[in-house]
């Protein structure tokens, strides 16, 4: 079997880092704020919740989307361009929305790279 690239082998592992920030974003509250389960109704501990929350729903997905392309024979520089857009959607989303709850440019933009994104990887990976 072919290893995998090394931009889809970058991307994974960006993405799991960010995971892991993330989530230990919604630890670092859960301890400050002393709250065991849920939220608290704390703005602060939903907006880490819902950051996190949010990455879990879309970026998994967009990934196995990117291997598949990958396995079916798309070229690396895509792989590595739609992984660094990936990155970049991921963190402007996470910054605008762990900012304010309402809309921001960061959130927008991160949104939107992020459908964009996957709807590349997914098309890629039906016709590589």
């Amino acid at each position: 079997m072919t290893p995998l690239s090394d931009a889809l082998a970058w991307t994974v592992a960006t993405q799991a880092l960010l995971a892991f920030l993330l989530g230990m974003n919604v630890v670092r509250l859960r301890w400050k704020l002393r709250i065991g389960l849920g939220d608290g109704a704390q703005p602060a501990m939903i907006r880490a919740v819902r950051v996190h929350a949010n990455f879990a729903e879309w970026v998994p997905l967009t990934l196995l989307a990117l291997l598949v392309a990958e396995l079916r024979g798309v070229s690396e520089p895509w792989i590595g361009a739609l992984g660094l857009a990936l990155l970049l959607a991921r963190l402007g989303h996470a910054y605008g929305l762990s900012r304010r709850s309402g809309t921001s440019k960061g959130r927008f933009l991160g949104t939107a790279l992020t459908y964009t994104v996957m709807l590349l990887a997914a098309l890629l990976a039906l016709w590589g």
